[in-house]
């Protein structure tokens, strides 16, 4: 079985437009979550998200490229130009060897809207537009950036909700363990719009607490009262040992395990025994122990039900003394993107030697009481991390990663 290395990371987020401005919000406990007045004006009961701005690719890519592609597909775009020059690998490469891409994604909601809302108007599905059909599929970011890069390896799209991103990853991983593939571009995507996220509104999953957006997203707090919507994409190059030494390329990580589940039970109401079967799988498929990780990047959205089940699945497993926080107090929940974001930012602590802080954690609950949660930024070694991702339907992924 061959080993699974990261040779080059990317990220277009709320957090910063590039690993370096990521990196310093995370240091810094910086949110990006702001009140958006057109939500409330529309009749959502939230208003609050992530903030990002929509890239220009016009200096980049020719108008043929950009039709077809919705905004998460720009933000993949971004962060996938940034992982590739980082894992030094140019055009040239990709051109002359097989590479495949696994992008996590879940949604293409404003497309479909619009494309609809034209055809009511016009009468005429010729007005639609050519890009419409390549901007509306769940598999838009595969199919644009496997035509942008030229790819010729495996081509498809991981739609498993809020753990697309993880689940890509470790799919990623099994292939290339397993010699069917020696370099992947994974990663995940979501887009930022409140046509994505109103029905979701409708289930009363969003936080409400307006009157200050950065103290809204508050996992494992006691007073949570709801999740914020974010998005963003990143991307993960991963590879081969043997192909990254070939090359020369910069290794960062090693993937070591992958763990996966199904909660079996509720479509949205998460259980203990799914995530802790998920955590217990990847620390066997990592041959680790428990007191093996020295972080854990939880999935803790800021929901009652979701965090409480996810703080007894990594006690049970873990106990209480590894260092735990959620990346999402501070960017909100990126959704299809999330697992894979989430890897970034554990890897860019890892690097940095810290642990960013699970911000607005002031009184712990009868569970998150019982874990090391880390409320501020802490200088900390992280050898080796563990990523939690669940999502709708009862799907979890946990992946293990080591710094080389």
């Amino acid at each position: 079985m061959k080993r699974v290395v990261i040779t080059g990371t990317g990220i277009y987020s709320v957090l910063g437009k590039n690993i370096d401005e990521v990196t310093k919000s995370l240091y810094e406990g910086k949110s990006g979550i702001i009140l958006d007045p057109i939500r409330k004006e529309i009749g959502f009961r939230s208003a609050l998200t992530g903030a990002l701005e929509k890239p220009n690719l016009k200096e980049f890519l020719s108008r043929r490229m950009r039709v077809g592609m919705p905004e998460q597909a720009e933000y993949a775009y971004i962060a996938t130009v940034e992982a590739l020059k980082n894992a030094k690998i140019e055009q040239e490469y990709l051109n002359n060897n097989i590479v495949g891409i696994l992008y996590g994604n879940d949604s293409s909601a404003f497309p479909v809207i619009k494309g609809w809302e034209k055809l009511k108007e016009k009468k005429d599905t010729l007005l639609i537009g050519s890009g419409g059909i390549f901007q509306q599929m769940n598999s838009t970011v595969s199919m644009n950036l496997s035509v942008i890069f030229k790819l010729k390896g495996i081509n498809f799209t991981i739609s498993g909700a809020c753990a697309s991103g993880s689940h890509a990853i470790g799919i990623g991983s099994v292939l290339i363990r397993q010699g069917l593939q020696d370099m992947i571009i994974c990663g995940g995507a979501q887009e930022i719009n409140p046509e994505s996220t109103g029905s979701f509104d409708g289930l009363s999953a969003f936080s409400v607490r307006e009157d200050d957006p950065t103290k809204a997203s508050r996992p494992f707090d006691k007073d949570r009262d709801g999740l914020v919507p974010s998005g963003g994409a990143a991307t993960v190059i991963i590879e081969s040992y043997e192909n990254a030494k070939k090359r020369g390329a910069p290794i960062l990580a090693e993937v070591l395990g992958y763990g996966f589940s199904s909660n079996g039970e509720h479509i949205s109401q998460p259980n203990v025994a799914g995530p802790s079967l998920s955590l217990e799988l990847t620390l066997k498929n990592a041959h680790l122990k428990a007191p093996d990780i020295d972080y854990i990047n939880a999935h803790a959205t800021s929901t009652p039900v979701g965090d409480m089940n996810e703080a007894q699945a990594i006690y049970k497993v873990f106990g209480s003394k590894i260092p735990v926080s959620s990346t999402k107090s501070m960017t909100g929940h990126e959704m299809w993107m999330g697992g894979a974001s989430e890897v970034i930012y554990s890897l860019l602590m890892s690097q940095n030697n810290f642990i960013a802080p699970n911000i607005n954690f002031e009184n712990p609950d009868e569970y998150s009481e019982k874990l090391n949660i880390i409320p501020k930024t802490k200088e900390h070694k992280i050898n080796t991390f563990l990523s939690n991702s669940f999502g709708f339907g009862g799907t979890n992924s946990s992946l293990i990663i080591r710094k080389l």
